[in-house]
């Protein structure tokens, strides 16, 4: 049976999540908060330490719904071909593309910390990032074997950077002078299009 306390807990992360999306972490308060949630400030200070803390949890869940699926699979990467390797990854990338409802809110946080990064944001990434990176780094790894860290580091950035310039920013995309149509067909495209580059450069 579910608790009181954890269901009071939830629906203040869902409220947080809706309000840090629209609004991000500055233009979001703690009594705006404490209304939509329709639970008083002592809920928050008990479940999560005040804002901060509460933040922190919005950001992990929104971080481990885009990266999950990627770690997820990891070790079924590895037995693949570097090439075969990199289009899984690619794809898994711009999985967000052909999911956006559920992914809506996490892309819109994250679009606020490219505007207005955060002290609690830049601390959880370097508590929660690794393994992912690792996964992009290792990739990167077979096409360059003789790189040095600095190098693989930044092809992992630069990798991850081709795929999210699209998933971040698909609705400006889909709207002129674009008129990109970013659905399962073009997810392929790019999927094609993105490791044929990647592999091309690596390889150079």
């Amino acid at each position: 049976m579910t608790r009181p306390s954890d269901i009071t807990r939830e629906r203040i992360l869902k409220a947080a999540e809706r309000l840090f999306a629209e609004r991000g972490y500055d233009g979001t308060s703690v009594r705006t908060i404490v209304a939509k949630a329709k639970v008083n400030q002592a809920a928050i200070n008990y479940h999560f330490e005040g804002k901060d803390g509460l933040y922190r949890e919005v950001l992990r869940a929104a971080f481990h719904a885009l990266t999950e699926d990627q770690l997820a699979h990891g070790e079924e990467i590895k037995t693949m071909s570097r090439e075969a390797a990199l289009s899984e990854f690619v794809r898994r990338q711009l999985r967000p593309l052909t999911a956006r409802d559920e992914f809506s809110r996490s892309l819109r946080i994250f679009n606020w910390e490219t505007v207005r990064p955060t002290a609690v944001f830049r601390k959880l990434m370097s508590e929660e990032a690794t393994p992912f990176m690792g996964l992009a780094v290792d990739l990167i790894r077979r096409f360059l074997p003789d790189a040095d860290q600095r190098t693989l580091t930044v092809a992992a950035i630069w990798l991850l950077g081709q795929c999210s310039v699209f998933v971040r920013n698909r609705e400006q995309l889909a709207g002129p002078p674009m008129n990109l149509t970013l659905d399962a067909d073009a997810v392929e495209w790019l999927t094609r299009m993105i490791s044929r580059w990647t592999a091309g450069g690596l390889g150079a």
